[in-house]
C-alpha cells in the first residue's frame, strides 16, 4: 500500500477497516461485493491505495497490477495489461452525495499513480444489473470502455474501462 501522505487534507489513508466503511461497502453489495470485517482489512493492507473522506462518507480502494488478488474483473486486466491501477470499489454514501467526494479520491488516487509510474487506471462498472450514476461519473472523468464480460455465473454484465494518466 502506499504510504505517502494524501495531497488533499479532506483524505485520510485507510490502514485497516472501520465499521462505518464496512456498512458503507455492504449497503452497496450488488455493486461492490459484501464482505465481513477481516476481508475488508486485508484488501486495505494488500491495496495500492485505500484511502476515505470521512468516516463513513466515502472511500476507494486500489491494486496494482501485481496484487495477490483474485477478482474476475482484476484478472481480465492482468491479462491484458502489463500495468495499471485497478479501482477496485468506490463507493459514496446517499448523504455525502453531490460532494465531489468521489471526484477526490480519484483525483488523490491519479496523482498516486502517475508518481508510481503508471499510465492507465482501469475499472469495471456493472452494466446489468445497471449502475447508471456509475457510468456517468466515469464517463465525466474521461474513462473509456475497454470491454465487456459477464460474471458470477451469468448474475452480472461488466463494462471494463480505461483513463490514462
Amino acid at each position: 500500500m502506499t504510504t505517502a501522505a494524501p495531497a488533499n487534507p479532506l483524505i485520510r489513508p485507510l490502514r485497516s477497516a472501520t465499521m462505518p466503511l464496512l456498512a458503507l461497502n455492504n449497503a452497496h453489495a450488488a455493486e461492490l461485493s459484501s464482505l465481513t470485517l477481516t476481508e475488508f482489512s486485508r484488501l486495505i493492507q494488500t491495496s495500492f491505495a485505500a484511502a476515505a473522506i470521512e468516516d463513513g462518507a466515502a472511500f476507494l480502494l486500489a491494486f496494482e497490477q501485481s496484487a495477490a488478488y483474485d477478482s474476475p474483473n482484476f484478472l481480465w486486466f492482468r491479462e491484458r495489461y502489463d500495468r495499471f491501477v485497478y479501482v477496485d470499489r468506490v463507493v459514496t454514501s446517499p448523504l455525502a452525495r453531490g460532494k465531489g467526494y468521489a471526484k477526490t479520491l480519484y483525483a488523490d488516487l491519479s496523482q498516486r499513480a502517475k508518481e508510481a509510474g503508471h499510465c492507465r487506471i482501469v475499472c469495471e462498472v456493472n452494466r446489468v444489473p445497471p449502475n447508471p450514476a456509475s457510468d456517468a461519473f466515469h464517463a465525466a472523468l474521461g474513462f473509456a470502455e475497454v470491454g465487456r464480460a459477464a460474471i458470477h455465473g451469468g448474475q452480472k454484465t461488466v463494462r471494463y474501462l480505461l483513463r490514462s494518466i
